[in-house]
């Protein structure tokens, strides 16, 4: 009896005796909306966190100075280039964009816009990444997600910068 009371004892100081079941990432959706991001995604202490830094633009265009809208495209060519870029770190790390819980999106003013940001655009762009409408293949595990305009970023060029955090079990 004192043999197995100590083997439970140890095997429950160890956390390998009673584990509860792992609980699963959980993305709550928006009421009565189909816009494709999460309201909030709840993250179970089981899963590991990746923070992946802001990624900007790759150029498209060089044939024109590398600090111009030019050199890196209109604010959807410019999201798309990130969310690619995003796309492979991931890949680099074993995880996928559905893996991503938190996107953080700083777009700034398209002077060929007046001055505002290019919503539409970058929506266009993340539309093929997330959503029941991502091609080639659809992608409903949506992110939490703040899109804001800034003044600028460090290169004048850039009208875009992305940072996410993924979550995998």
């Amino acid at each position: 009896m004192k043999k197995v009371l100590a083997t439970l004892l140890i095997a429950a100081a160890s956390g390998t005796a009673f584990a509860a079941p792992k609980a699963d990432i959980v993305r709550h959706k928006i009421p009565n909306s189909d816009f494709p991001i999460a309201l909030a995604v709840t993250i179970p202490p089981t899963a590991t966190i990746h923070f992946i830094s802001g990624q900007v633009p790759a150029v498209v265009n060089k044939d024109v100075a590398g600090d111009t809208i030019e050199a890196f495209g209109d604010t959807k060519t410019q999201s798309e280039t990130v969310l690619k870029k995003i796309k492979e770190i991931l890949q680099g790390m074993k995880l996928e964009m559905s893996d991503v819980v938190k996107m953080q999106v700083f777009l700034v003013g398209d002077p060929a816009k007046g001055g505002k940001a290019d919503t539409k655009g970058f929506m266009e762009a993340y539309t093929q990444f997330f959503g029941a409408t991502a091609q080639p293949n659809p992608q409903p595990n949506l992110p939490a997600r703040a899109v804001v305009q800034v003044a600028g970023l460090s290169n004048p060029g850039w009208l875009v910068e992305i940072e996410v955090v993924a979550a995998k079990k």
